[in-house]
């Protein structure tokens, strides 16, 4: 049910600036710019100047004004901005009025939210809002616009379409059996059932690459003691994020920091040095340690007597660290030295590599959330179970089923418990 409200936001920054945009949307939009401006406000989708005063003629700001009529809004109803001057006393101004005229603060999301009421887009591009809004990164960005330019929910609608066609063969079937329909009708079905099941089982594998790059990596720097994972955590950094100690175990708990490598935000874990001891406390940070290196994306080894626990791989780095002070190391192994710098620029381009092969976004558009992977999960299950129904009906139920886990996914069935999560994630304009 579409909200009669009308709401208002500032949509720019926090803190002072020199513009600051008020948004509003809902039906007292319009009367609220005619109080605010003193007459009719501008044509539509034209910005002008005007001087804003409240209801008891106080002057409050010269501002640009823009008039945003719906549906063709931002959140399908009739909208408007407020470009102000960023002080604190004119938007606080600007906000009393408001208030004054019969309109409320808006509550983080509810404008994306009342564009996804109002049919302005689906719930996967809803989502990319939030995901552009978060990006740290360009390729973030990149895979945001991928999603909020419909690529995705493109991807879904039309094996909803073919669930839909599917379906009403299968009822053709169910409540006509005795008529004479085209002899193909249930081969055709069958077709495009394993059609459709091989390709969400395509989307699905897809390494998580979408969810990895939205989420960002883990790279787990490990090894024995004095090893100089602490000194690599802070020159891969450019800053002294951990202690560095000739004492062994030092580092007794994971140290984080965030880093990008080659577009993607990764996480890099200093970790406490591998050894057997005695030590309560070391003992459960080599605990932890480990638990860590298993959980990671990618786990880069350091050694500095050219001895390591398993070859490389493309998720696993060697690194034969204080190759200044010269020692043995296999050729897999990348040499550097923490401290002098050197190789530090080879073993961050192939850093790099290894988080964009993890999070390669060419082809097709990924998987972006969990939610989306459980629903296609439920519904490469359901289309399972109908290929191998052995009453039609059985098969035209399973059919249904899987039509509204997709369904989930872009907002078009059974979303009322997900729509808080989502949209509380957001910041207040938005």
């Amino acid at each position: 049910m579409i909200p009669d409200e009308t709401i208002f936001a500032i949509a720019s920054g926090a803190g002072r600036a020199a513009i600051a945009v008020m948004r509003m949307s809902g039906p007292l939009t319009r009367a609220a710019l005619v109080a605010l401006c003193g007459g009719d406000p501008p044509a539509p989708r034209l910005a002008r100047l005007r001087r804003l005063r409240d209801q008891s003629g106080t002057e409050l700001d010269q501002a640009l004004v823009l008039w945003l009529p719906g549906p063709g809004s931002y959140t399908g109803e009739d909208s408007a901005e407020l470009h102000l001057h960023g002080g604190r006393a004119v938007t606080d101004g600007a906000a009393m009025a408001l208030v004054a005229l019969g309109l409320r603060p808006a509550e983080p999301g509810e404008f994306t939210r009342r564009a996804f009421l109002n049919g302005r887009m689906d719930l996967v591009e809803a989502e990319a809002v939030h995901d552009l809004i978060a990006a740290e990164t360009e390729a973030q960005r990149r895979q945001a616009l991928r999603q909020l330019d419909g690529a995705l929910g493109r991807i879904y609608q039309g094996w909803s379409d073919q669930l839909r066609f599917m379906l009403a063969q299968q009822e053709a079937l169910i409540d006509f059996p005795d008529e004479d329909l085209p002899p193909d009708v249930d081969a055709a079905l069958a077709a495009t059932l394993a059609t459709l099941r091989h390709e969400i089982a395509s989307h699905l594998n897809d390494a998580r690459r979408g969810e990895k790059l939205r989420d960002g990596l883990v790279f787990a720097l490990t090894g024995p003691p004095n090893v100089g994972k602490s000194s690599l955590l802070n020159a891969l950094a450019d800053r002294d994020v951990a202690i560095v100690s000739a004492l062994p175990g030092t580092t007794r708990d994971a140290i984080e920091t965030r880093v990008v490598l080659g577009g993607v935000p990764v996480t890099l874990v200093d970790t406490a040095g591998l050894r057997d001891t005695d030590d309560a406390i070391e003992a459960e940070g080599v605990r932890r340690a480990r638990a860590r290196a298993q959980e990671a994306d990618v786990v880069i080894e350091l050694s500095d007597t050219g001895a390591f626990t398993a070859p490389a791989s493309a998720t696993r780095v060697l690194v034969a660290n204080k190759s200044d002070l010269g020692g043995p190391a296999p050729a897999a192994a990348i040499r550097v030295s923490a401290v002098r710098g050197d190789g530090l620029d080879q073993l961050r381009d192939h850093l790099a590599g290894i988080a964009r092969a993890l999070t390669d976004s060419s082809g097709p558009p990924p998987l972006t959330r969990a939610r989306h992977r459980a629903a296609l999960v439920e519904a490469a299950a359901r289309l399972d179970a109908a290929a191998d129904a052995g009453l039609a009906e059985l098969r035209g139920e399973d059919l249904r089923m899987a039509l509204r886990a997709l369904g989930r996914i872009t907002g078009h069935v059974g979303v009322e418990d997900i729509l808080d999560t989502l949209f509380r994630q957001f910041c207040i304009g938005k």
